[in-house]
């Protein structure tokens, strides 16, 4: 099958190189000049994905990578394409904040009080009305979500004040399990099963520090069907009349109230496709024609757990170095050099190769995934750990913690509430 990526940072990397490891051609544009080093040598690059339609042809996938030309895949699929990624729809629900928290409250999910505004400013004058806690979410921008910890909103207040302009949302800040949960839709249908997640966001171990986007994940497939039923199913009917195809996640907070979501991802997660990929037991390319081809409602999932880690070094997470040099990237080495079934681990992400050896580079210092998984949460926390432990970076940083805080909290208060 022919598969053409595209995206702006070739963010699917990994994947592109396990479709091609199966036996699929691939060929992938990105957009943004300043990510266009990414994968380098391992990928073949084109210059304008356009011209690479009749390529691609009808039987092959065409797969993008980002939330943002959803009216491009609409039209292509319309032209007899066959389109993976998201929708027009999608692109709404994850970047108009307040338009997303209508649908979900339009379907009979509960949805915390939330507050839209043009801009930071707009934002800033009501929090000095209404001292609170409350969580600020950006539309259309890279910028993470900041929660707010001052009781009276003054940290918040902060943040507002050095804000880019755009509009944003505020929504009621809320206690509870940070839960996600996420499937595959085909245009018709959600594929089962559903996939339950617990990222961890922050930069250092015990979730201190900056918000990264993310520093890795616990995921698996079992378990996931109640809170998936009683949440994302509800905006299955919105998804197929705008005929979406992709993978779509629903981010919530779980406490005594309900369940409460938070933000949609209407998109491959990022690193989340890598953390569910060891589960998936057909890989990609089947998953891929049943999203296209709407013929099945169901896939092969594992049973038990994935643990992703987040392997990088600087500059993350503060941002793209703009004048770093090839020169610069570091050599990614190994203790113990794996072979290619255990190599399938070690989910690359901003690296090159040159010259036989594997760089990670320097621009954005997001080096790889390393994956483990399990029967239980421990087994695969010490499987991705010790692969982690075995990669050689200089200035190599990552979080040893990733599902501690389910096996210590979560679950328990997950099962007491039902949803496990």
């Amino acid at each position: 099958m022919r598969i053409l990526g595209i995206g702006d940072c070739i963010e699917l990397g990994d994947m592109y190189l396990s479709l091609a490891a199966e036996g699929h051609e691939v060929r992938v544009f990105a957009g943004d000049d300043a990510h266009r080093g990414t994968f380098a040598g391992l990928v073949a690059p084109v210059a304008d994905w356009r011209a690479e339609l009749a390529w691609v042809g009808r039987d092959g996938m065409i797969l993008f990578e980002t939330a943002g030309q959803g009216a491009v895949q609409d039209r292509l699929r319309a032209e007899g394409y066959r389109v993976i990624g998201g929708s027009a729809l999608g692109d709404r629900l994850e970047n108009d904040r307040a338009f997303g928290q209508a649908l979900l409250e339009e379907a009979g999910l509960c949805v915390a009080p939330s507050w839209a505004f043009e801009g930071p400013a707009a934002a800033a004058a009501w929090v000095a009305r209404n001292p609170g806690r409350y969580a600020l979410k950006y539309d259309h921008s890279t910028h993470s979500t900041f929660v707010g910890a001052h009781k009276a909103g003054a940290d918040l207040l902060f943040r507002l004040e050095r804000s880019p302009p755009g509009s944003v949302l505020l929504m009621k800040a809320l206690d509870g399990v940070e839960v996600g949960v996420g499937a595959y839709f085909n245009g018709v249908k959600f594929l089962k099963p559903a996939c339950i997640d617990f990222e961890h966001k922050r930069f250092f171990p015990g979730d201190v520090g900056e918000m990264t986007g993310e520093m890795g994940t616990l995921a698996g497939f079992d378990g996931a069907d109640r809170l998936f039923d009683a949440t994302l199913a509800k905006t299955g009917a919105a998804l197929a009349a705008a005929r979406h195809v992709g993978y779509v996640n629903l981010n919530l907070i779980v406490n005594e109230a309900g369940a409460w979501p938070l933000e949609f991802t209407c998109r491959f997660g990022y690193p989340g496709y890598a953390v569910l990929a060891p589960l998936q037991a057909d890989g990609w390319g089947d998953l891929l024609r049943r999203m296209g081809n709407r013929d099945s409602d169901r896939f092969r999932a594992l049973p038990g757990w994935s643990v992703g880690i987040v392997l990088t070094m600087p500059p993350f997470p503060g941002g793209l170095l703009p004048d770093a040099r090839p020169e610069d990237d570091p050599p990614i080495l190994f203790h113990d050099e794996p072979g290619a079934a255990e190599m399938r681990h070690y989910r690359r992400m901003d690296v090159r190769m040159a010259g036989g050896c594997l760089f990670a580079r320097r621009h954005t210092g997001y080096v790889m995934v390393v994956t483990g998984t399990g029967a239980t949460v421990e087994e695969a926390r010490a499987a991705a750990g010790a692969r982690a432990r075995n990669v050689i970076v200089p200035d190599l940083r990552w979080r040893g913690d990733i599902g501690v805080r389910f096996l210590e909290q979560d679950r328990v208060r997950l099962a007491a509430l039902g949803w496990l």
